[in-house]
């Protein structure tokens, strides 16, 4: 089915899914809706029962019995800058063994691989003993309004994994709070604004500022048409080491050294907490300047075992104003649990490895379950391009995660 999967996730990616302006049916934009309509056409045509929850999300439907989810999502975070290749374009590179777009790994290239192993199990026969739902969302990268629609209208499944993270298998994701953090900080610039996503790494920042050339050199920003500009990279926000912060520069190049220490230095000594899943990740990612007021939205990925009210007590304590944005509570598994050592023994069994769960700072899905845990498609070593400019998924992925998606379902749903 190699050659099946790579055409229609070529045109699947072909749709720019970003958030944009709710339209009728739409309640994401238009690229949103047209994805999901792609989708779900094509399950309909490969022989399964379909449902649209109004432009929010859809299902796809294999089996009878006790309900089991695979959950995934079409949307993607806005192309960004850099990209040497079309973003949208779904080229399939066969000289380089890929395939080149916004979402390729990010969760359009995972979605359309499930469905063809549920495809692959269909024609084999296969007759599941419980009733798999693959669940595409259209707002997993700014909202999740897409799993509380569905919630409200449809039964969440209680068991499930989510094809949009690692291998092995993640048993346990760090929680997520997006506070908008108010500082004041009067001078004579104006326009300070920067970042699109609350989870993206800041990789343009621009301000109406007086020029001092020596100084804008050092910090390597920019004049562009009386502004001064910073660039950076992008990353996502779990992982902010991976990219460069473009807020940084200029909050230096301003002299607003207590606000760059407080969101990039001592973090009111949050970057201190951690337990096994890790250390607490506090990525400033939008800012945007009203008078004299600055407010920065920032993603802090907080320890599996600790809670919100862990992580809002220094910053109040500090002074600061904040906002809560969104939040996530962690998702925390026992690693001996049945549905993490099968997918765990799956990977090691189709790959030939050895390897242990493990957790992460990145929110997925498979918080939406009672016992969920995402699974795939990344995997340690490789070049990570999720959230960056020219995102790619190569052939030997596609097939990897075809072989695992299609054993990991027929050995939890027999």
């Amino acid at each position: 089915m190699f050659d099946d999967i790579v055409k229609n996730l070529s045109q699947l990616i072909k749709f720019n899914s970003a958030q944009a302006a709710p339209e009728a049916g739409a309640p994401f934009g238009a690229g949103a809706r047209k994805a999901l309509d792609y989708f779900l056409s094509l399950a309909a045509f490969l022989g399964f029962k379909t449902k649209n929850y109004d432009g929010y999300a859809g299902e796809v439907v294999f089996g009878t019995g006790k309900d089991f989810a695979i959950l995934a999502h079409l949307d993607v975070v806005p192309a960004g800058g850099g990209w040497t290749r079309d973003a949208f374009g779904g080229e399939i590179d066969y000289e380089n063994k890929r395939i080149w777009g916004r979402g390729a790994m990010d969760d359009k290239g995972p979605a359309v691989c499930a469905l063809f192993a549920m495809k692959a199990l269909l024609d084999e026969g296969f007759k599941p003993k419980r009733r798999i739902k693959l669940i595409v969302g259209c707002n997993e990268e700014s909202g999740w309004g897409c799993i509380d629609y569905y919630k409200a209208h449809a039964v969440m499944p209680e068991e499930g994994f989510s094809p949009d993270a690692d291998f092995p298998v993640i048993y346990a994701e760090k929680g997520i709070l997006h506070l908008k953090l108010k500082f004041t900080a009067g001078g004579s610039f104006t326009g300070l604004k920067g970042g699109s996503y609350a989870n993206m790494v800041c990789d343009r920042c621009e301000v109406m500022a007086p020029l001092d050339l020596e100084k804008a050199a050092s910090l390597r920003l920019l004049s562009e048409g009386g502004k001064l500009v910073a660039v950076g990279k992008s990353a996502h926000g779990s992982t902010p080491d991976e990219g460069v912060n473009a807020i940084k520069p200029i909050l230096e190049y301003l002299g607003l050294e207590d606000i760059k220490d407080a969101l990039f230095g001592n973090c009111f000594g949050l970057k201190e907490l951690n337990d096994e899943t890790g250390y607490l990740t506090f990525s400033p990612n939008v800012i945007e300047q009203a008078g004299d007021e600055l407010s920065v939205t920032c993603d802090i990925r907080y320890p599996a075992t600790m809670k919100k009210e862990d992580i809002l007590k220094p910053i109040k304590d500090g002074g600061i104003e904040y906002e809560i944005v969104s939040e996530q509570a962690p998702l925390f598994n026992d690693k001996n649990c049945f549905l993490i050592k099968t997918l765990c023994s799956v990977y090691n069994e189709v790959t030939g490895k050895s390897v242990q769960p493990v957790a992460i700072g990145g929110g997925t899905y498979a918080r939406a379950l009672k016992c969920g845990a995402a699974f795939g498609p990344e995997e340690a070593g490789e070049e990570n391009t999720i959230h960056q400019a020219n995102e790619y998924i190569t052939f030997e992925k596609i097939e990897k995660c075809f072989k695992i998606y299609k054993l990991a379902i027929e050995r939890l749903t027999k």
